[in-house]
């Protein structure tokens, strides 16, 4: 905010801004105190008096010439037009008429439309503040014309002193556990911890305790995260079961233990790669590192995207409890035995098939300069062979041995019994006897996989240009203020 800071010192005003962030961050707060700056009695300053009228009034939420609009309740085109006719006016007791519209990229295309003319030619008297949580959905003609000013997420450290500074005014009695937790839930926005706050105090009696504010959020104590994750690192899935038990007898909540599960594994990678981001005061820096230490870190990312990903299928699951615990014997089922890396360095697994008789060496059809795509698109693979197949890049075939590779993003496909299958299949088609050896690192982009992503991206992406520029489409999305779903375009096979 330094930039807006000055601009305000030196009086070099822009006729509109735009702030951005996630919800809760202090958007329309800011702007608020914005028309406070631009029209202090002080004169235009960056540090408002808070005394004088047009400061109090605009406290109160009375200010005559600061009109508020919410975008998402007023999206057509007659409710701009409206607001931008009274721009013509004059303030009636103010320095600037401002208009604070939230929630800017709900607006339809006409709105937008009948906005850009204002603000292409604006008024000296006015100032437009606008807010969103999605600034990619608002038009370019737009964005333009506007400063942008880009708020980030408020740190759970700041979080948490507020909350504890809330308290002492208030002389309310809290934990610091239980404040921690609830900056922890609130996401970095400031406006979510006050509602949680407020939430706590109410649950906790006049109190804000560790144990009520878990009993509010539904959360899992973190004992049972790092039993998961102990039983996980021994590959014992009875013990990961009896963790899943243990929860249902308490009927905590399996998804809220998915999305906590993927916060302490962010945790821990943390402390893999920048051990100091982990604060020496933290309870939890004991167990956290202990897990750090007894993981590689492709194994930390390769369960963090499992926990994602089981917390979004959770709802298709046929019950909670099945969702979570297939999330946790996916994740026993994808982590690779013995000859794990450490952190930060790729692996190298060698598949040791059972030994089959020695081929018949008139039958070998050992090929030179060989294309792997092509090969593979011959085998007869299915399941997660043909996966692993579509995801290797040949690094070196000399006599029997081939060498290949696997993307990081992929290090889950390196199992032994995928890697047998791979080998066997290459073995009867080739009429030889083959070693396979499959690391794990950077590729180079065109495994198969890869190509067939970029081919079907290409087919989506002239899929939604053909719509995008389709006369009848563009007469609907203009007469009716209509929009496409991306999602519903599909290119034709």
């Amino acid at each position: 905010m330094r930039a807006l800071t000055n601009a305000l010192r030196q009086q070099r005003l822009h006729h509109a801004y735009l702030f951005t962030g996630t919800r809760g961050v202090g958007k329309t707060t800011l702007a608020r105190i914005i028309a406070k700056a631009l029209n202090c009695e002080t004169g235009i300053t960056a540090e408002p008096c808070g005394k004088c009228a047009p400061c109090v009034e605009i406290d109160a939420g009375r200010f005559v010439d600061l009109i508020e609009l919410d975008a998402a309740s007023n999206t057509q085109v007659d409710n701009m037009r409206d607001l931008l006719e009274s721009a013509l006016y004059a303030p009636t007791n103010a320095r600037f008429k401002v208009y604070i519209i939230d929630e800017v990229h709900m607006l339809s295309r006409n709105a937008f439309n009948a906005m850009l003319k204002t603000l292409e030619e604006p008024p000296g008297h006015v100032k437009f503040i606008l807010a969103t949580t999605d600034p990619q959905k608002i038009p370019v003609t737009v964005l333009s014309r506007c400063l942008q000013f880009n708020l980030k997420q408020i740190p759970q450290a700041q979080i948490k002193a507020h909350l504890q500074k809330i308290l002492e005014l208030e002389r309310v009695a809290g934990e610091d556990e239980a404040l921690t937790l609830l900056a922890r839930a609130a996401h970095g926005s400031m406006r979510d911890s006050l509602s949680l706050l407020d939430q706590a105090i109410a649950h906790g009696g006049g109190r804000v305790e560790l144990q009520a504010v878990r009993a509010m959020l539904g959360s899992v104590e973190q004992e049972y995260l790092h039993d998961i994750l102990s039983a996980l690192q021994r590959r014992d899935g009875a013990a990961m079961i009896a963790v899943a038990d243990r929860m249902a007898e308490r009927s905590l909540s399996f998804e809220i233990a998915l999305q906590e599960l993927a916060t302490l594994l962010h945790r821990i990678a943390l402390a893999q790669t920048v051990p100091k981001a982990i604060a020496e005061d933290d309870p939890e820096r004991a167990a956290i590192e202990a897990c750090a230490a007894g993981f590689g870190a492709e194994e930390i990312q390769l369960l963090y995207q499992i926990a994602l990903h089981g917390r979004q299928d959770i709802g298709l699951a046929p019950d909670d409890y099945a969702g979570f615990t297939m999330a946790l014997m996916r994740m026993l089922a994808f982590m690779p035995e013995g000859n794990t890396p450490q952190p930060g360095r790729s692996g190298t697994v060698t598949s040791k098939a059972p030994e089959h008789a020695p081929m018949p060496q008139d039958s070998k059809k050992q090929p030179s300069d060989v294309d792997w795509n092509a090969l593979v698109s011959q085998l007869p693979l299915a399941g997660m062979e043909r996966m692993l197949a579509h995801n290797c890049q040949l690094i070196a075939w000399r006599d029997e041995r081939i060498e290949l590779r696997v993307p990081h993003a992929q290090r889950h496909l390196v199992e032994r019994a995928y890697q047998d299958r791979l080998k066997l299949a290459l073995e009867q088609h080739l009429g030889t006897r083959v070693r396979l050896e499959i690391s794990v690192g950077a590729g180079n982009g065109n495994t198969l996989a890869e190509i067939q992503g970029r081919e079907n991206q290409q087919r989506q992406n002239e899929a939604m240009a053909a719509i995008d520029s389709d006369p009848f489409v563009r007469d609907l999305i203009e007469d009716l203020d209509a929009r496409v779903p991306s999602s519903t375009i599909k290119p034709v096979s």
